[in-house]
């Protein structure tokens, strides 16, 4: 069995061959086995609170207090997040929250973790 490549989207390892096309069955995504170095090229660039480059899989925690829209709580300094997805948009970083959840946030209000 042939080792096909990750989505260039999201990563995933998931792929398989559909007639003349690759596709991940976890972001929906398709493209032509020869065209992965033109999409990797297209992952947007995002930075952190200090200005180092924020990737998918990365680890980070909150630099200040976040009110979360809709609810009373607060994600308090120091939080920790796992950055799943980098997205286009004002809420840059699709992440998963210590003891909230999922949830969107800027990728300015998190600072990157080295560990």
């Amino acid at each position: 069995m042939s080792e096909l490549p990750p989505c260039p989207q999201c990563q995933s390892r998931f792929t398989y061959e559909d007639r003349d096309l690759l596709v991940c069955p976890e972001c929906a995504h398709e493209w032509a086995p020869g065209d992965v170095q033109a999409h990797s090229e297209d992952v947007a660039m995002v930075k952190d609170a200090n200005g180092n480059d924020l990737y998918e899989g990365d680890s980070g925690t909150l630099i200040k207090d976040l009110k979360v829209k809709g609810s009373s709580s607060v994600l308090k300094v120091g939080t920790k997040v796992k950055v799943n997805r980098i997205v286009e948009g004002d809420h840059n970083i699709d992440c998963r929250v210590d003891k909230v959840g999922e949830m969107m946030l800027k990728s300015e209000f998190v600072k990157k973790v080295n560990a």
